[in-house]
Order: C-alpha cells, then sequence, then structure tokens
C-alpha cells in the first residue's frame, strides 16, 4: 500500500478528496520506527504535526522524583505534535513507541498553508483539539479524586473504550497489553499498590487478570464506574 491509502485512511483525512490526498502525500514523510524508541522527550521537541500511520505510542511525563506518570495512549489515525497555529499539548512530554510504529510527519510550513486552503480540514482539526481538551480534562480531574481502585476502574473504563474488546463469556478482554507497571502509570501510582487493588478487583470479579492482559466484566465495571463518578 503506498503512503497516499495509508493517509486516507486516518480519521482525519477521510473528507478530503484524491487531489487534496495527493497534495498532502507531498508534505508528508514516513518513518518506521522500532519499539522503545523515543520519538520526542522535552529536550528534543521540534516543530511539527504527526500521524501514527500504524502501531501505538505513549505520552508520559516525569515528576520530581523521576516517577512516569502516561497521559495518553496513541493508536492509528491519532494526531500529536505542535505548530505556531496547532498545539496538542504535547511540548513537554515523552513520546515513546510501544510497538513497532509507523510515524507521517508533516512539513510545517505547507501544512499550515494546508489548513488555510482547506476550511473543512480545518474544522476536523479543531474537533480533535477540542476532544484531546476534554479528555485530558476528563483525565485529570478524575486521577484526582478516588481511591486507587476507582482511578484503575476509570482507566480500563477509557482503555475498553479506545481499544478493542474480544469476548471471553461474560469477560472482555482489552486488546492492549497491560502490565501492572503500565497500569501504575497510568493513575500515578506503585506497582505493589497497583497489585494490591487489582487483587481486590478480581476477588470482587470486577476483572480478571492474566500475562500483561486485563479482562474485565463490562456490566460490573460500567456499574462501578457509574457509581463512582456520577454518585
Amino acid at each position: 500500500m503506498n503512503s497516499i491509502q495509508y493517509l486516507s485512511q486516518f480519521n482525519l483525512l477521510h473528507n478530503l478528496s484524491l487531489e487534496d490526498l495527493v497534495e498532502m502525500d507531498q508534505m508528508t514523510s514516513i518513518t518506521t520506527l522500532p519499539k522503545n524508541t523515543f520519538i520526542q522527550t522535552p529536550d528534543t521537541f521540534s516543530f511539527g504535526l504527526y500521524f501514527v500511520k500504524k502501531g501505538k505510542v505513549r505520552l508520559y511525563k516525569l515528576n520530581a522524583d523521576g516517577k512516569q506518570f502516561t497521559l495518553d495512549i496513541l493508536s492509528e489515525g491519532n494526531v500529536f505534535g505542535e505548530m505556531d497555529m496547532i498545539s496538542l499539548g504535547t511540548r513537554d512530554m515523552y513520546i515513546e513507541t510501544i510497538e513497532e510504529c509507523d510515524i507521517c510527519r508533516m512539513d510545517k510550513d505547507r501544512f499550515e498553508h494546508f489548513l488555510i486552503q482547506h476550511p473543512r480540514f480545518m474544522m476536523n482539526m479543531i474537533k480533535v483539539l477540542s476532544d484531546r481538551i476534554s479528555g485530558m480534562s476528563s483525565l485529570a480531574q478524575h486521577l484526582a479524586l478516588g481511591n486507587l481502585q476507582d482511578k484503575i476502574l476509570y482507566v480500563l473504563q477509557k482503555l475498553s473504550d479506545q481499544f478493542t474488546l474480544q469476548s471471553h463469556g461474560e469477560y472482555y478482554k482489552i486488546d492492549f497489553p497491560l502490565s501492572h507497571q503500565e497500569i501504575a502509570n497510568l493513575v500515578g501510582a506503585t506497582r505493589e499498590t497497583v497489585t494490591t487493588a487489582l487483587q481486590g478487583l478480581v476477588k470482587e470479579k470486577i476483572i480478571k487478570t492474566g500475562f500483561k492482559t486485563i479482562y474485565i466484566h463490562q456490566d460490573k465495571l460500567s456499574s462501578n464506574t457509574k457509581n463512582v463518578w456520577n454518585p
């Protein structure tokens, strides 16, 4: 599949004509990066807008003690980066591949000109900005409240919305590898306390766990998250 066809699969580009896709292709470069490769650190930031064509990337920050806190996980079709006219709030983040990725980078000047000439595409960009801001605000609010089990339930609910669920009887498997440390990074806790909290959720039969795998009881998870965040 050529790069124009890759671009046509991105959510933001579905409304573009073939002519627009050709123009977009001319200002795009695609790089394949292996797993656990930094796309960016706060010290190596450079202006640019990026699309995840294939794979998944993790966006995180470090606190004063050097502890990682995961802010977002982006999969195929998602966008990140910053330009003069557009900021997705990723300037001060670490952005790392969590599996092999194909990353598309837009030429800054040509892309800004493209936005001006394509108002419908710009409206899609505004929606992405709005959704990202809303999602980050909601995440920060919920992770500042509740006990650790509540935070884990909220994160699992968000992941179940974001990634494919595979049916396993009464449970659904989140199609994304999750170790206890990775969950700890998502909720800003230690691996040891997360392990204890997960054991409690298993006893309540809200989740089941396997090697880097979480199975959720959809009815119980939905009920618990509703009670926690909408009393």
